[in-house]
């Protein structure tokens, strides 16, 4: 258990890193950032930061050694970065997580096997694998490289009529993986905190709206029913235990079918602090950037219940943020902006989160 005034170093310099500094402070922790990016917003609020490449090992060893754990952002660090800081410093959450979570193939895997429902899913490593994987799933289908996508990028569509080998040269022709179309009502998310012995403790299920594959806004709390709402927090919990997670992570759902029929279909793992749990920044009893510190720390988890009647986060993109004044001026409208330099399309400047008593 880390003692007030150690220092956790995070790996990553974004907006994710720099609200896990913030909610470290009153805590009576210091943060050490460590990024390749010069300028990353997270440098802003740390007590120190490095710059160096994520190769660097002389670098990574000093910073382990002036560090008392370590975590990260965002889930495309090397594993060997995680694995060579690991000699030195605890490594929260570990190696193992992100080895799965960083390839789409590995994860559908592994959730697969733990009994819980995916897409269908196929690897694709040439043309020829990509027509027999359309031929036994169907179309439509997503056809997705198997790391380094987010926010739509790295994906395709394949709808009927489409050309296959021009939808692979359109992602590269990097290995991919091709998922099944799911038609699904609504997207929703539970973020959940795993700790060091175990316990585990879920946000409540949370609405997403995206735009231009980007979220737009988290809504909680989420339509779903009760039974959907219990399943949720449980497939978090299967997840975190299966690996043997410390900290906060997330879970992406699709909800297929409606009423009696309405069922959860795990979508993707996110190995961190998470948009759609931005809400529980001013909008629960713990943010998830706190109960982030705290798991990795040691320390108990905190209450996550919501404030309010319902909460509302919606991202500020690109030129939105210009439009800070007008939040400002608005009761109960809290914002939080990201320390960027530039704004531009499809760039997340900020969030405001809005909680409502009825």
């Amino acid at each position: 258990m880390l003692k007030p005034g150690s220092t956790i170093g995070i790996l990553g310099g974004g907006q994710l890193a720099r609200m896990i500094a913030l909610a470290a402070a009153p805590l009576g922790l210091k943060a050490h950032i460590y990024a390749p990016e010069d300028g990353s917003p997270a440098f802003q609020v740390a007590d120190a930061h490095t710059q160096a490449a994520y190769d660097d090992l002389a670098a990574l060893e000093r910073f382990a050694r002036a560090v008392d754990v370590v975590t990260y952002e965002f889930e495309n660090v090397p594993v060997d970065t995680a694995g060579h800081l690991a000699r030195f410093v605890p490594v929260h959450p570990g190696a193992k997580a992100l080895g799965i979570t960083q390839d789409r193939l590995a994860e559908k895997s592994f959730i697969s096997a733990l009994g819980i429902e995916v897409a269908p899913f196929a690897a694709v490593d040439d043309e020829a694998a990509l027509e027999a994987a359309l031929a036994r799933i169907g179309r439509p289908a997503v056809l997705k490289t198997r790391r380094f996508g987010y926010d739509g990028k790295g994906q395709v569509m394949i709808r009927p009529g489409d050309d296959a080998a021009a939808a692979f040269k359109a992602i590269g022709r990097h290995p991919a993986v091709l998922e099944g179309f799911v038609p699904f009502e609504r997207e929703v998310s539970v973020v959940a905190a795993r700790a060091l012995d175990g316990t585990v403790a879920a946000y409540e299920v949370t609405e997403n709206e995206h735009r231009h594959h980007i979220l737009y806004k988290s809504t909680v709390p989420a339509r779903l029913g009760a039974t959907s709402v219990a399943t949720a927090a449980d497939i978090a919990r299967r997840i975190g235990d299966a690996l043997d997670y410390v900290g906060v992570f997330a879970v992406e759902l699709f909800v297929v079918g409606k009423g009696a029929e309405e069922r959860l279909v795990v979508n993707e793992i996110a190995p961190r602090v998470h948009n759609s749990g931005h809400w529980t920044l001013g909008g629960a009893r713990t943010s998830q950037f706190e109960q982030h510190v705290r798991a990795i720390a040691g320390w108990p988890l905190g209450a996550v219940e919501r404030l309010g009647a319902r909460v509302e986060m919606t991202n500020l993109i690109g030129e939105e943020a210009e439009t800070w004044p007008a939040v400002l001026a608005e009761p109960g409208a809290m914002l939080s902006l990201y320390g960027k330099a530039e704004a531009r399309p499809g760039r997340k400047m900020g969030h405001v989160t809005r909680v409502f008593a009825a």
